[in-house]
């Protein structure tokens, strides 16, 4: 919410000066801080009115009516885990603290109506056939199979616009004519949406090469990912830095289902019984520079671990950003039927 230090009152506060506070923002809160904004209650206008029934005076001091712990959010938190945590504790304003207990921020549920726009562009990777989906994709491009009431692509592409992007690419070869048709473009979405059409497959980034040069850092996504990620928050975090790369990645565990024998030459010094191994892996998104364009070939096929990987070797900075939530890569029979199960209670 804008303006939020007006919420900060100090430790000998009164409670009128609470109430001014809490008057001055309308957020129904006041946060009570010490000389370095770190935290050390919250006094919402609930507290304030119980605190005066019980006979409390205004010029009493607020700090004995306030909350010691309130539930907060940490800075670099994203928008979504952000919001679940209001929703789940019925809260109408949110604290944000950082790793000092200094308040840096107060968010409310309105900052979550109020989204501004991104003049990022997006490019979804929608040109794959899905030859693992056999019978499936015969007659429709994977990223127009239904996942729920419809087309995964309509699915990230809506994630996408709600997070504030308008303006899109879609790489597309196998069946494009399928996915034009259905988007346009993008006007009926509000939205300004291209094709980047490859005369032949050209693998997840090769169409890079078709796109013209953006001013600004970019989001490369699969068109057969549903994933719940802040791409927002993904991206802003990337402008804080100097990467030239951002992937996004997850962790991901794969259970051995026999047990694993350790040995020292043929002597069995410990078997584990069905381990389980943890990987990071890639989610499938990505934040790109307009620089890195320079090292996509026109007309070549090309996958964007190869491109990764030579901008490691050319001294070009990649990082990482950790999403958690709901993802699903829909590249198997058994993905598709476990996205269509899940649906219904991750997306709307």
């Amino acid at each position: 919410m804008r303006q939020w230090e007006k919420a900060l009152i100090g430790p000998g506060a009164t409670f009128r000066d609470a109430l001014v506070s809490i008057d001055s923002t309308g957020a129904g809160i006041a946060l009570i801080v010490d000389s370095e904004r770190r935290l050390l209650g919250a006094l919402s206008d609930g507290d304030v009115r119980r605190a005066l029934i019980k006979g409390a005076g205004l010029e009493d001091s607020a700090s004995g009516a306030a909350n010691a712990n309130p539930v907060c959010a940490d800075l670099g938190q994203d928008r979504a885990t952000t919001l679940a945590t209001l929703r789940a504790h019925s809260l109408r304003q949110l604290p944000v603290l950082d790793g000092e207990r200094r308040v840096v921020g107060l968010v409310t549920p309105a900052d979550f109506l109020d989204i501004p726009v991104r003049t990022n562009w997006v490019v979804i990777m929608a040109g794959g056939k899905g030859e693992r989906l056999a019978e499936l994709t015969r007659d429709t491009p994977k990223p127009m199979l239904k996942v729920g009431p419809r087309p995964i692509l309509d699915t990230i592409v809506g994630n996408l616009a709600g997070q504030g992007f308008r303006k899109f690419w879609l790489a597309v070869n196998y069946k494009a004519e399928q996915i034009e048709r259905h988007f346009g473009d993008g006007s009926n979405l509000e939205l300004d949406i291209g094709y980047l059409r490859e005369a032949k497959p050209l693998g997840t980034c090769g169409a890079l090469a078709l796109m013209p040069r953006p001013e600004e850092p970019f989001v490369v996504t699969n068109g057969d990912v549903l994933a719940k990620v802040d791409y927002s928050h993904v991206l802003d975090s990337h402008l804080q830095t100097d990467a030239d790369a951002t992937v996004v990645v997850r962790d991901y565990q794969m259970q051995v289902p026999f047990g694993v024998v350790n040995a020292e030459g043929a002597q069995v010094t410990r078997i584990d019984e069905k381990p389980t191994q943890n990987y990071t892996i890639s989610a499938g998104a990505y934040i790109l520079s307009p620089s890195v364009l320079d090292l996509v070939p026109a007309d070549t096929f090309l996958d964007m671990p190869s491109l990764i990987s030579g901008m490691i070797a050319g001294g070009l900075r990649v990082r990482l950003q950790r999403a958690e939530g709901y993802w699903m890569d829909i590249g198997r029979i058994s993905d598709y039927e476990r996205a269509n199960a899940d649906f219904s209670s991750t997306f709307q």
